[in-house]
């Protein structure tokens, strides 16, 4: 194993689409982050989960775990909306001020088992082919330029807009490291590349040295950080949502722009984590 750098930064988001939380430590284990996509928002005229892919004015909100007396998860998450106001998920006005800003009829939602109601994960389609031009719009591609391969997607994501049973799009983890937003900084330099714009969930701190998109080269090696052992799964492909003006940080079609053109449409990998343990800003990651 070769250590590349340390923990810098993690994140999770209690709210797919929401921004989220940054933490010094985080339990995760097979399912992710410990608190990681508990809940969603659920369009109620689709009947239909929904991301900042679909909903970009989630992104203006910010969601973070309700803890209890003990420090421990309390089940409940407490959302900033863009106003300031702050309503937990036991809030009953928190519907209709989600339904407000989002200009669509919704609901938040926590998880529930896939056996329990399959129908809650699935995606809304009003035809055969309507739901695939929609989710190729959410990429914001330009004329000419390359989109993912969307038109071969595996059965299981062209039937439900998450990995069954949970919020997750694709992976219950996201990694991104400094040595990548460093080059993509060299290639734009007039973008803001903050962190949060691309969501990961370990934002790593590479050695000295270490430069371009370095996390592309361990696709198919396993990263070890402690006594987690976490298998480097495949690229992330980027959308419009990284375009789109969320907390303090404005909107920028040029990111995008750099991505698809310089980066082959990828900014970040993902990842799945084996074992359970915990995760610490500072701990050394360590690679094949």
């Amino acid at each position: 194993m070769q250590k590349v750098g340390t923990i810098q930064s993690l994140w999770r988001y209690p709210v797919k689409g929401m921004a989220g939380e940054s933490l010094a430590q985080c339990a995760a284990n097979g399912e992710g982050l410990q608190g990681d996509r508990t809940w969603a928002v659920q369009d109620r005229a689709r009947q239909e989960i929904q991301s900042c892919k679909f909903r970009p004015a989630l992104l203006q909100c910010r969601a973070r775990q309700r803890l209890n007396t003990r420090g421990e998860l309390s089940g409940q998450v407490d959302v900033t909306f863009p106003d300031g106001s702050v309503l937990g998920s036991d809030a009953v006005p928190v519907h209709q001020q989600l339904s407000d800003l989002l200009g669509h009829a919704s609901s938040l939602q926590t998880l529930r088992p896939f056996a329990d109601d399959p129908g809650f994960y699935r995606r809304y389609k009003a035809d055969p082919d309507t739901w695939l031009r929609e989710l190729k719009a959410t990429f914001a591609r330009e004329p000419g330029e390359p989109l993912p391969d969307l038109d071969n997607l595996p059965p299981d994501m062209q039937e439900f807009v998450s990995v069954p049973g949970s919020f997750f799009l694709v992976s219950r983890l996201h990694i991104l490291t400094s040595a990548s937003l460093r080059h993509m900084q060299q290639i734009n330099s007039a973008a803001d590349w903050h962190v949060e714009r691309f969501r990961p969930n370990l934002m790593i701190d590479t050695l000295p040295g270490m430069a371009g998109l370095v996390e592309q080269t361990w696709i198919g090696k396993r990263m070890r950080i402690g006594n987690l052992s976490i298998h480097c799964t495949g690229t992330a492909p980027r959308c419009g949502a990284v375009t789109r003006a969320q907390g303090e940080l404005g909107s920028d079609t040029g990111i995008l722009r750099s991505i698809v053109h310089a980066a082959e449409q990828n900014l970040g990998i993902y990842g799945s984590i084996e074992g359970a343990g915990l995760l610490q800003v500072g701990d050394e990651v360590w690679v094949e």
